[in-house]
């Protein structure tokens, strides 16, 4: 089993930056890929950014291209998402996700999941 825990969320305004944490504990951070999620209100949950379990390969969904960063300090046993340029579509639930596969950004493709943190972006 692996715990993930998320922090770091808030309000900010547009245009303003935040940055998300979500420290594991339980097996071997590094045998894992890691992914962020998000979910608005009334919508499904969706891919945001996913890192390969060495931090060697990254990848992001078109939405936040640019704007957010997604990296890992396996030492830590911790992943970040730094959230740059942030605007009001961006609010939502952030979660962070484990899997035992190469990175993914398939929901389905990750066995572990984190409580949740929220973003809300004003405008």
């Amino acid at each position: 089993q692996v715990q993930l825990v998320e922090s770091g969320g808030g309000l900010v305004q547009a245009g303003g930056s935040l940055r998300l944490a979500c420290t594991a504990s339980g097996r071997t951070f590094s045998n894992y890929a890691m992914g962020w999620f998000r979910q608005a209100p009334g919508k499904d949950r969706e891919f945001v950014a996913a890192i390969s379990w060495s931090g060697g390969s990254t990848y992001y969904a078109d939405s936040v291209k640019g704007r957010f960063t997604i990296s890992r300090d396996n030492a830590k046993n911790t992943v970040y998402l730094q959230m740059n340029s942030l605007k009001p579509e961006d609010t939502a639930v952030y979660y962070c996700a484990a899997t035992e596969s190469p990175w993914s950004t398939m929901r389905s493709r990750y066995d572990y999941w984190g409580q949740g943190t929220q973003v809300t972006v004003s405008s």
